[in-house]
């Protein structure tokens, strides 16, 4: 079993939804980006969702977008993140998931991406801008290292194609809670629910909810219906504005524990607390 479905099973049988946290490597730096990493999972953060910056990140809102321009300004490289990865994996079993765009795997080549991450630790792969469809250059290489390329479902994403995603999801599916690059504005759970259930009833995987979930209030919202919650550009926010503080650890660890309080602490529901076919977890 891997440490993604491994994390969401023990979560499960302890009644809880998984806080998953993305951070973009290399803001501000590797070492602090590193030691961030090390702080949230010592809040209870179940899932780490790092971000390979690139120099065009079309999915990204101004946060994001800034936050790889400190990153890549500060020399952060795909192979850079890889070795943090490695230094992370000595010290934790949290599973970790890269995120970003295709380009960066691309140029430093499918194969020996899939095989080098594999050895670092990484458990898995969320690519944007990569449609499922079009994922035969990379997604053989990453079945092989044992690494599960994540999918991406939307509010857009035609019923059809919907079905057919989630029935072939692996590690957990991400459900973007709303149209628009990330951090755009704020998720609205009613909105969202039915859609969660549906995806819920189709898939063999758990749900992840992410974009626009930014305070503990939010994040316990949508726990409510989901597998787990990911908050991205509420974090990176914060990382920006202590990034030169002292007290910029404490303010992570702060930020990350009420978050996992709130989801923890989120009441079950019958109807969402299992997927379709619980042992696929």
């Amino acid at each position: 079993m891997s440490r993604i479905s491994s994390t969401f099973e023990n979560l499960r049988k302890r009644g809880e939804k998984a806080l998953i946290t993305f951070l973009t490597a290399g803001d501000p730096s590797i070492e602090v980006s590193e030691q961030i990493v090390h702080t949230l999972v010592n809040a209870g953060v179940d899932l780490i969702e790092l971000g390979v910056p690139f120099s065009d990140p079309s999915a990204d809102g101004p946060t994001i977008q800034k936050a790889s321009e400190r990153a890549l300004g500060a020399g952060a490289s795909l192979t850079g993140i890889l070795a943090m990865v490695s230094r992370v994996r000595q010290h934790t079993n949290v599973p970790i998931v890269l995120m970003g765009y295709y380009n960066p795997i691309l140029q430093y080549d499918p194969g020996k991406f899939s095989r080098d991450a594999a050895q670092a630790g990484v458990d898995g792969v969320l690519l944007v801008d990569l449609p499922p469809e079009e994922s035969e250059e990379l997604h053989p290489h990453l079945k092989k290292a044992g690494i599960d390329l994540i999918t991406l479902l939307t509010p857009t994403t035609d019923p059809e194609r919907s079905a057919k995603l989630s029935a072939q999801g692996e590690g957990f599916l991400y459900y973007v809670s709303m149209t628009g690059v990330t951090g755009s504005k704020k998720v609205d759970s009613m909105a969202i629910e039915e859609s969660v259930r549906r995806l819920k009833a189709q898939c063999n995987v758990p749900v992840a909810v992410g974009f626009g979930i930014s305070t503990a209030e939010e994040a316990r919202s949508i726990a409510h219906f989901s597998d787990a919650v990911v908050v991205g550009s509420a974090l990176v926010k914060l990382i920006a504005e202590y990034q030169h503080s002292p007290a910029l650890l404490d303010e992570v660890a702060a930020f990350a524990s009420r978050l996992k309080s709130a989801v923890k602490l989120a009441p079950q529901n019958d109807d969402f607390s299992h997927n379709k076919n619980e042992n696929a977890m």
